[in-house]
């Protein structure tokens, strides 16, 4: 009788990193060798044009795999070229953490459990941001709300939105798509919602922070993106909502100002200065009725961008398939420097 032979599950580690050079060490060397449940464990530093050695300075640190820009294209885009290299190495389950040491490495067997106990497909680190000391009164309130406003157009339960420490099983990451430069971690929230992925949160504390953000220059900068980013989630992922609430509110004021005139003409029917009112009128009903095609015709979109994800998420996988059996035959893969480094392997019992 022959017994099935257990699959191993390897777990990719990606850290996107901009001139790291200072934290990554330290980023580096907190990182567990172990993890309950994974038999192997490789590091891909997604280098996004980074002018200090942050390359070799991840190749001295052991890193096995490096993915690097010729010049700085965005956090968003590092992320997904993580993404991608990850996926295509074979790994089961990927984490995506920070640079710059802020996120605990033994917290990496924690925000992977739920994943590998088939509890969610995405994972995020909740930071707990009304505790962290360096954040002001402004900045916690933002983030409430931020968390808030995603949760609604997303339909998950993630209390940090903006946490960059994240876990994926491989078939949710083959649905992630960014579409924008700023940053990843709003919109894969929102998208993967959309699609119907389970997200789950961990509660989790942070280290003291070392240096200021890179992603914004200030906060006034990170709301103006970041506001913008929901703006287009919001007009992509529910469109019909979008369009629905400016044509009502064009309905309104047509009816209002229509009712307004007929009002005044009742009253008075020689007098004929209220025109205005029935031509502003006639104005905003005819918008509302446009804006409302409009949402028709982006609902019908929509559907049109799902079936293209469908299309991407089942090339990826392939795509992936390929790769995967590339590495096992030792080619070298597109876009991704392996320097040799020997993965970390779970010790086989005695």
């Amino acid at each position: 009788m022959q017994t099935s032979r257990k699959a191993r599950v390897k777990l990719v580690i990606q850290i996107p990193c901009l001139n790291e050079c200072e934290q990554l060490p330290d980023t580096l060397a907190d990182l567990p060798r172990h993890v309950d449940g994974i038999d192997e464990i490789e590091i891909v530093v997604v280098d996004d044009g980074s002018t200090d050695g942050t390359s070799d300075q991840a190749v001295e640190f052991g890193v096995h795999h490096i993915v690097r820009f010729p010049q700085h294209r965005g956090l968003a885009v590092a992320f997904m070229a993580g993404i991608d290299a990850s996926l295509r190495l074979g790994a089961d389950v990927i984490v995506n953490m920070d640079a710059d040491n802020q996120y605990r490495g033994a917290d990496v067997e924690r925000i992977v459990a739920p994943i590998l106990r088939h509890e969610a497909d995405v994972v995020v680190g909740d930071r707990q941001t009304d505790r962290i000391p360096h954040f002001s009164p402004l900045k916690r309130c933002l983030q409430r709300w931020g968390s808030s406003f995603v949760r609604r157009i997303s339909g998950t339960s993630v209390n940090d939105a903006t946490s960059g420490f994240r876990a994926f099983g491989r078939l949710a990451a083959y649905q992630m798509f960014v579409h924008g430069r700023f940053t990843y971690t709003l919109e894969t929230i929102i998208q993967g919602g959309r699609s119907g992925l389970v997200f789950k949160d961990v509660k989790l504390d942070t280290n003291p922070v070392r240096r200021a953000s890179r992603l914004a220059r200030s906060t006034a900068h990170y709301v103006y993106e970041s506001a913008g980013l929901l703006v287009r989630a919001h007009g992509m992922y529910r469109p019909v909502q979008t369009f629905a609430y400016a044509a009502a509110i064009l309905f309104a004021c047509g009816a209002i100002l229509c009712g307004r005139f007929l009002f005044l003409y009742v009253r008075n029917p020689n007098y004929n200065g209220h025109t205005q009112s029935l031509v502003a009128g006639f104005g905003c009903a005819i918008l509302s009725f446009l804006v409302g095609l409009l949402a028709v015709l982006s609902e019908l979109l929509v559907a049109n961008r799902r079936l293209l994800e469908d299309v991407l998420a089942r090339v990826r996988r392939l795509d992936a398939e390929l790769a995967r059996a590339a590495v096992a035959r030792g080619d070298r893969l597109e876009g991704v420097r392996s320097t040799g480094a020997t993965p970390w392997r779970k010790a086989s019992a005695p």
